[in-house]
């Protein structure tokens, strides 16, 4: 119970990597807010199982690619706990396009949600953090350094976070404000089985993969966890690197 007393906003949390963060959250204690944009129902699981393991969590939907709907998240989080301790910045869309495919809408849409959200969502985290501090974690990705096509946008936005990570835990650092990222490699998701191509991405990857396969979300957050702490207590402006040991390809 390392979290214990602490409050926490994971966005885009109704499923996948979000949800298992909210939920190892909840088992170390923290009261934690669940973010979702569209999934209620699957925000909604998520809080009835922190609550049957007896633990504190609400649903709270907003777009976070809207700032005002990001300042309505906060204010709705402090409404019932009263205090903000850690933001898992979380929420983001993968898409692919190749340099002739893409469009302004698809430049916007990741743009908007990948880093708009994570730098809007942690400017209000910091107006939150009480004296005492506080902790970021944005979860970035792999992809930021692996500059494969046809992600383009999408590597983009990431190196994005990555920078965004960098600079913010120097900003921040004076006020006990620590900023990291976990940058996962291929995370089987709900989201990767709605391709339809699952093992598709299996067959690519893996081969690349030095532990032999893709991750799943519980594979990150223990790290979560770490860096939320007290066990990383001097750990600030760092991307760990979760990936099984990806080969560059």
């Amino acid at each position: 119970m390392k979290l214990r007393g602490k409050v926490a906003i994971v966005t885009g949390a109704s499923k996948g990597i979000g949800a298992a963060c909210a939920l190892e959250l909840a088992r170390e204690g923290a009261s934690v807010v669940v973010n979702y944009a569209t999934s209620k129902d699957g925000a909604m699981r998520v809080v009835d199982e922190i609550i049957k393991m007896g633990g504190k969590a609400i649903a709270v939907q907003a777009n976070v690619a809207d700032p005002l709907e990001i300042k309505r998240l906060f204010n709705e989080a402090l409404e019932v706990f009263k205090r903000l301790d850690i933001l898992v910045n979380n929420a983001g869309i993968y898409e692919e396009a190749l340099l002739k495919d893409i469009s302004i809408d698809h430049y916007d849409r990741m743009f908007n949600l990948n880093v708009m959200g994570v730098l809007f969502a942690s400017q209000e985290a910091a107006k939150c953090f009480s004296d005492a501090g506080g902790s970021i974690v944005n979860i970035s990705s792999i992809a930021s350094s692996l500059n494969t096509p046809p992600y383009l946008v999408y590597n983009a936005t990431k190196a994005a976070v990555d920078s965004i990570t960098s600079t913010l835990a120097k900003e921040l650092g004076s006020r006990n404000i620590r900023v990291n990222a976990i940058n996962p490699g291929m995370v089987e998701t709900e989201g990767t089985h709605a391709t339809g191509v699952m093992e598709d991405i299996r067959k690519a990857f893996e081969p690349h993969i030095a532990l032999g396969r893709i991750g799943k979300p519980e594979d990150l957050t223990k790290a979560l966890i770490f860096l939320v702490s007290d066990d990383s207590s001097w750990m600030t402006g760092e991307c760990m690197v979760i990936s099984g040991g990806v080969v560059p390809f």
